[in-house]
């Protein structure tokens, strides 16, 4: 072996190892960003059902009857309901964003892997 294939194949490895770090790099940048997003998500769900609950006993503590607290429990589980509702979408959309984010780093990898090679 000559002293040229094997500087060249020396910077082919070093080239391979460099694009790996950058790569892993990216995917581990995207794992922190989904990472952070999930758990702020079941922050404030946490913090949604913690608010829910203190209304719920500060109206058994106000109703002034039974009729007054079904009609208050009624309404609480209305907006709750629909403040979770809201809160699932907006899951359901950054779930989407992120599939899709995964998806496009993994298919441009690929992409180029495959062009390298074919050309």
């Amino acid at each position: 072996m000559t002293a040229d294939t094997t500087d060249t194949k020396l910077e082919a490895v070093k080239e391979v190892a460099n694009k790996a770090m950058e790569n892993l790099t990216k995917l581990a940048d995207l794992n922190l960003e989904t990472f952070d997003k999930v758990t702020s998500n079941q922050k404030a769900a946490m913090d949604l059902f913690m608010e829910r609950s203190k209304r719920q006993v500060e109206l058994a503590k106000k109703a002034k009857g039974f009729d007054e607290f079904v009609k208050g429990q009624a309404e609480l589980a209305k907006e709750t309901s629909e403040l979770m509702l809201e809160e699932s979408q907006k899951s359901v959309q950054f779930l989407n964003e992120m599939r899709d984010a995964y998806a496009t780093l993994f298919k441009d990898e690929i992409s180029k892997f495959t062009n390298k090679f074919n050309t």
